[in-house]
């Protein structure tokens, strides 16, 4: 399995311990109302992981359905919805077919998943998110709206792709899929640097824990993509 692959097929309790700690300025949700409304709507969450939209979004929505292709992180964020009470569905699936009958969902959202498929499928990433993109499409309802949440970098003071390839992937995005993009600051605190370090390094690896380490960083600076779509 790939490095990510293995984090979230069996490491979902370190994950979200880490998660927990992100979005300290509260950015996420006014970045979502700025598109839609999630009030009263049915919403579907692909790659939902260990439950960090619907812990942010659950309680608005009339319905929320999450999916994710990994059992780890799903019983995750069942210990999460009943530690907070939530009633948001959750099934195990793959984003390329969805579960879900057409035009269902009033607001489509897709948090940190997609963009693993530009490496994880390099030589054939386009036919394999266009897969995805479709199927986000055809469960939309009339006027719903799509948001696809992605990295802009973690350990950054200014946002960029990670990578090459990310940015290729961003591109093609907003140019052949008519997305629009936002940029908004998601950073971490923690209680110190060596809580920053113990928390992210099994995920973002040496490197970054020895970047933390040298700039001091108990709030771990990151940037987020917001590519959105009215349908």
């Amino acid at each position: 399995m790939e490095h990510f692959e293995t984090i979230y097929a069996s490491r979902a309790i370190e994950y979200h311990q880490m998660i927990a700690a992100e979005d300290i300025d509260a950015q996420l949700l006014p970045a979502i109302e700025r598109v839609t409304s999630a009030h009263g709507k049915r919403i579907l969450d692909l790659g939902t992981g260990t439950g960090r939209l619907p812990l942010l979004i659950g309680e608005q929505a009339a319905q929320m359905v999450g999916l994710d292709l990994y059992g780890d992180m799903l019983r995750q964020n069942v210990a999460q919805r009943r530690r907070h009470g939530g009633r948001w569905t959750l099934i195990q699936g793959d984003m390329r077919r969805l579960p879900v009958r057409s035009a269902w969902a009033e607001l489509v959202t897709a948090g940190w998943a997609i963009g693993h498929m530009r490496r994880w499928f390099a030589g054939d990433w386009r036919t394999q998110i266009n897969q995805v993109l479709q199927e986000m499409h055809r469960v939309a309802a009339p006027a719903g709206a799509l948001i696809i949440f992605e990295t802009l970098s973690t350990g950054s003071l200014t946002p960029t792709p990670p990578t090459a390839e990310l940015g290729e992937y961003y591109d093609w995005l907003e140019h052949e899929w008519d997305f629009s993009r936002d940029t908004i600051p998601t950073d971490y605190h923690f209680a110190s640097v060596d809580e920053a370090i113990a928390r992210t390094e099994f995920f973002f690896g040496q490197e970054m824990a020895a970047r933390i380490r040298e700039h001091g960083w108990a709030c771990l600076p990151e940037w987020t993509g917001v590519w959105s779509k009215l349908l």
